[in-house]
């Protein structure tokens, strides 16, 4: 779209689509901040105790986050527009997953686990619908996408802080005057404070390195994007800076999945580019070598001593297998690997409280079932959406390729990770599955 175009479309857009296109950005970028802790570490999270724990640094209780979707989605439902561009199996598919997961409460072997889980589903699946409905449907969403923004700069800005002395000050602080006045504190939390790892205002390294997969490029198409507000040269300065404050960030994060990720993901967005073919051949071959170098580089420390975590996850998802097997129809309930895994635990495994493999996880937790309807549901939002860019071409969409391409970053991260359980995660990444599908030219004939 023009730059004159995009500014009459704004024009002629009614003023509460606007309203909402920036709380639900807004909301989004909040939880980036503030909900970055999985659901079933709730109970270690208590409110702010002044306005400096308010602002800065410390995370807010889920309940608050209930509270603001709430409002967001009564909001969202005087500008949603129930006209469907998607199959309507595949629109309904969420739904039924999340009513099984309810099925799978109910039979769950830790209720309370389950319960807070299970609420947490219930809004991500708010904010897939009201990317469907409400925000899908918006002509002008230059208030989500720079609400949005804003709460994706404030993370790299606290993972640059930890970076340069924030991280030290913080663990000093922690160590001296908190551990000895608290009686119990999660083991996962421990090993983050004694880690020089950066993780910004998420949960741990690793779901910092989720949140760059998912939104890097979609932030980055949003800048090179601003032709109306920012030169050409102004453009080229922020998407470089941008990109270099986000990659840098992946790298001190020292998450050797997110990096395979985003080299790969940087690779298909090479390959899908407008450039000659000897030119992409020669950068791919140049990004790929560079990447590759900089991984090992990295982390060769990690493969003497015989890749540690990479034994533990597969642990991880053996038990995960066997609890499926012993329980294939309604699993053992959600988010309740914890209690499953000490029936099938190794002694000198890791102890851990999830998979760190989100459809695993699902066949764990909610059986057979649950893992069929989540994975159907993930790869028939990301078929349908790319087949909207095989329509379209990647060029010719400049914000649907990069939201499409994080989006599928983020589900194979999930191979290896819980981001389905990180709401800083899950929330924004359901919310743009279900702008991609509001966005796909679907006709009943092309259906599989």
């Amino acid at each position: 779209m023009k730059p004159e175009q995009a500014a009459a479309t704004f024009q002629r857009e009614p003023l509460l689509p606007r309203i909402f296109a920036g709380l639900f950005g807004s909301f989004l970028g909040l939880s980036l901040l503030k909900f970055g802790n999985p659901p079933i570490m709730e109970k270690w999270v208590t409110p702010p105790g002044g306005f400096y724990e308010f602002l800065f640094g410390y995370p807010w209780p889920m309940t608050w986050a209930y509270w603001l979707l709430g409002f967001i989605a009564l909001v969202g439902l005087f500008v949603a527009r129930w006209r469907l561009n998607a199959p309507k199996w595949l629109v309904l598919m969420p739904l039924a997953w999340l009513v099984w997961q309810l099925l799978a409460t109910v039979q769950s072997v830790g209720p309370q686990l389950s319960q807070t889980v299970l609420r947490h589903f219930v809004a991500s699946m708010v904010c897939f619908y009201l990317g469907l409905f409400a925000l899908g449907r918006g002509k002008c969403l230059w208030p989500f996408w720079i609400s949005l923004l804003a709460g994706f700069l404030l993370v790299l800005a606290s993972g640059w802080q930890q970076h340069f002395g924030g991280l030290e000050e913080t663990r000093r602080y922690f160590f001296l005057y908190l551990y000895p006045q608290v009686k119990e504190l999660p083991p996962e939390y421990l090993k983050r404070m004694s880690s020089n790892r950066i993780f910004a205002t998420l949960f741990y390294p690793n779901a910092l390195a989720g949140a760059l997969v998912l939104l890097l490029p979609a932030m980055l198409a949003t800048v090179w994007r601003m032709r109306r507000r920012l030169t050409t040269s102004a453009r080229r300065f922020l998407f470089a800076a941008l990109a270099t404050a986000g990659l840098a960030s992946l790298y001190w994060s020292g998450s050797k999945g997110g990096w395979l990720v985003m080299l790969l993901l940087g690779l298909i967005a090479l390959l899908g580019s407008s450039f000659s073919k000897q030119l992409k051949i020669t950068l791919v071959a140049v990004i790929l070598i560079f990447g590759l170098a900089v991984f090992f580089w990295k982390h060769h420390g990690f493969f003497e001593k015989g890749a540690t975590s990479v034994v533990a996850r597969f642990d991880y998802w053996r038990a995960a297998v066997q609890t499926a097997t012993a329980r294939p129809f309604f699993g053992t309930g959600p988010g309740t690997f914890s209690i499953a895994y000490q029936k099938f635990k190794r002694p000198e495994s890791e102890p851990t409280r999830l998979v760190h493999n989100d459809y695993l996880e699902q066949a764990s937790d909610s059986g057979v079932p649950g893992f069929m309807l989540y994975v159907i549901f993930i790869s028939g939002t990301l078929f349908y959406g790319h087949a909207r860019l095989r329509q379209s071409g990647c060029d010719g969409e400049l914000q649907l390729f990069p939201v499409w391409l994080g989006v599928f970053g983020w589900s194979l991260q999930s191979l290896f990770e819980f981001g389905l359980y990180v709401p800083a995660l899950a929330w924004p990444a359901f919310a743009l599955m279900g702008w991609l599908l509001a966005q796909s030219r679907y006709r009943p004939e092309d259906s599989l």
